[in-house]
């Protein structure tokens, strides 16, 4: 009986380092936490970039009229307005992702990486603008034939797509973190209803706990 021992054996490394243990959940709600963020943030910029260099001129070019010529220029939104429409999606679908689980919260994410994909590719097919200012050119000399002349580019429909380039970012990160974020509304159950509030301990000796349960509507005494 003298060899016996009531100390417990130490833990070992192994036990420490089990899966599910505490640093790693940390570890793994800290990187939830930080994509979060992340995605927010490109997902909020991008389309902010997208709707402003929609507005900007595009391109430049002179159409003959009256035997001179009239300068004339394209924005972004009539050149198309594709992006300008699809960063307004994506803006919906970052706000949606968190007021929804599972598959639909999936679905969302893809939808937000595929506004930001069709927005930058629109953005880049329509970067010439000729069609829009040989529709402009038409209209001002009146003559459906009329073409632009001279015509010269700007680097806003490369900014659009950058910032569209964003978007599909936010949208990326939301499809490979997304199950870990936080959702509106998360203590609600399922069914609507809350979730139980475990009751605060409360110290009969301690009058600051008898103040702080009178301010959340309990019995302090503990009777009926």
């Amino acid at each position: 009986m003298g060899g016996v021992s009531a100390v417990p054996p130490p833990r070992t490394d192994r036990a420490a380092t089990a899966p599910g243990s505490e640093p790693e959940a940390t570890e793994g709600r800290g990187a939830g936490r930080r994509s979060v963020a992340v995605a927010l943030l490109l997902g909020t910029l991008g389309a902010t970039v997208v709707l402003l260099a929609s507005g900007r001129v595009w391109a430049r070019g002179t159409a003959a009229f009256g035997g001179g010529s009239l300068p004339l220029t394209a924005d972004g939104r009539s050149v198309t307005g594709l992006p300008a429409a699809l960063a307004i999606v994506g803006l919906a679908a970052l706000v949606a992702v968190f007021a929804v689980r599972g598959k639909g919260r999936l679905l969302v994410s893809a939808l937000l990486a595929l506004s930001g994909l069709g927005a930058a590719a629109a953005a880049l097919v329509n970067a010439d603008g000729r069609s829009a200012l040989d529709a402009a050119a038409a209209r001002t000399t009146a003559d459906t034939a009329a073409h632009v002349a001279g015509l010269t580019h700007t680097a806003w429909p490369y900014v659009t797509a950058g910032g569209a380039a964003l978007v599909l970012l936010a949208g990326l990160l939301a499809l490979r973190f997304g199950r870990a974020w936080p959702a509106m509304g998360g203590r609600y159950e399922r069914d609507g209803s809350a979730k139980p509030r475990k009751a605060a301990v409360v110290d009969p000796d301690r009058p600051e706990d008898l103040w702080k349960a009178l301010d959340r509507g309990e019995d302090p005494t503990g009777t009926p």
